[in-house]
């Protein structure tokens, strides 16, 4: 998941409105590389002892068998198709929250040129609306990259890089088989991006009436805190259907190889198997990451 902080500009800016969605979107395509880097090893580390109880045994364990086992490396096993998406996934986002802040602008009745000031409720649909735009890309993207990052290195290997791994699910599954666990991918992408941009506008915004800044004179260390604290936000209210969605991209397609029938199926399967605690395997490196590679 790859954040786009929500941008307000007003229309009498002169730069023209396109060529500003275009810096924006580039700038924050740079902004997601920055993030996908950052939070990699972090979320390796998570999608292992999310989806491999058994092997791994806590944060710690999991880094040092990661070590043994594929050396530094493999804490960046799947790193190229979010780098690849994250271009894509932070337009979608900019593009749909935009859209979202003119509509409810328009219906607050805001006046042309005003910057608009949403309700709490509006806040979270826009970011939610923008997450589940960017479910389209990002449940793929995720999808090659969990299957990528639970490989040890050695001829036990299944896939050989994301260009194979795609290959081998489209010609045995299709486009079905692209697109396994999207409906937790959906869930998760629509509450964690309303959550996230919901506690950052409201950080923001209060900061805004409290001191009678504009956003733009928000010191960058302030922005930074809110993004991270907006991470934290999303992930500790998202985490529980981010490990359904880690244990379906991460089982198989058919027979014996397929553990879950689906998403309820996974869930009842966790609560059964691994209790509560389940659904929160893998937290604290996902906590860890939420700072860096949101803020």
């Amino acid at each position: 998941m790859s954040q786009n902080k929500p941008h307000t500009s007003s229309s009498n800016s002169n730069e023209d409105g396109a060529v500003r969605a275009v810096k924006d979107c580039l700038a924050g395509s740079v902004g997601g590389i920055a993030q996908v880097f950052a939070g990699q090893p972090f979320d390796t580390v998570k999608v292992r002892l999310q989806t491999q109880p058994d092997v791994y045994k806590g944060t710690m364990d999991a880094v040092r068998k990661t070590i043994a086992n594929d050396g530094f490396s493999g804490f960046y096993k799947g790193t190229t198709t979010p780098l690849v998406g994250v271009g894509l996934c932070v337009s979608i986002q900019f593009l749909v929250m935009e859209h979202m802040k003119r509509t409810f602008a328009r219906i607050n009745g805001t006046p042309s040129g005003q910057t608009p000031n949403l309700s709490a409720s509006q806040l979270y649909i826009a970011g939610a609306t923008a997450g589940v735009a960017n479910s389209i890309v990002s449940g793929p993207v995720e999808h090659i990259r969990v299957r990528l990052q639970v490989q040890t290195a050695g001829a036990s290997a299944q896939y050989k890089g994301p260009g194979d791994c795609i290959g081998q699910i489209y010609r045995g599954f299709g486009l079905k088989g692209i697109y396994k666990g999207q409906i937790p991918t959906i869930i998760r992408e629509f509450n964690g991006y309303g959550m996230y941009f919901l506690a950052y506008e409201a950080l923001v915004q209060r900061t805004i009436a409290q001191t009678g800044k504009s956003r733009s004179e928000l010191s960058s260390g302030l922005v930074c805190m809110y993004g991270a604290a907006a991470g934290f936000a999303m992930w500790l209210t998202s985490y529980p259907i981010d490990v359904i969605k880690s244990k379906l991209q991460t089982d198989g397609f058919a027979g014996s190889a397929r553990k879950y029938n689906g998403t309820v199926d996974c869930a009842q399967k966790i609560m059964a198997q691994e209790g509560v605690k389940g659904f929160f395997r893998g937290i604290t490196p996902c906590l860890l990451r939420a700072a860096p590679a949101n803020a």
